[in-house]
């Protein structure tokens, strides 16, 4: 089994993100560490709302009070719902999406074909 195969990826163990914080992280059940910016998170929410219905998936440019997170809650076991100060809650992240969104070093090296530091 690769590590992309390991169940694990998919368990988030703990969820950080202090109020006024402008970074989530995740602690998942494989030892990852994630982290989130919330440019990322928010810019890529994955509600019809702004994403639409056409599968592609493009990064909403937003910025001020809609970067603060209000609540975090599970969804299951397999997501979490994101309440953004401006009032926007419509977006279910799952866990293996918030995965290909994370921007620790060594996943944003893999997404760019480099090799992890350290």
């Amino acid at each position: 089994m690769t590590n992309q195969d390991d169940p694990r990826r998919e368990k988030a163990v703990r969820v950080r993100s202090p109020r006024g914080a402008r970074v989530t992280e995740i602690d998942w059940a494989d030892g990852h560490k994630g982290i989130y910016p919330h440019k990322i998170l928010r810019g890529f929410c994955p509600c019809a709302g702004c994403q639409g219905h056409s599968g592609e998936i493009k990064f909403i440019d937003v910025d001020g009070i809609a970067l603060e997170l209000e609540e975090i809650e599970k969804v299951g076991s397999y997501a979490l719902a994101l309440k953004w100060f401006d009032g926007h809650s419509t977006g279910i992240y799952s866990y293996r999406y918030l995965r290909s969104l994370c921007h620790c070093d060594a996943c944003k090296a893999e997404r760019d074909g480099e090799r992890a530091p350290g």
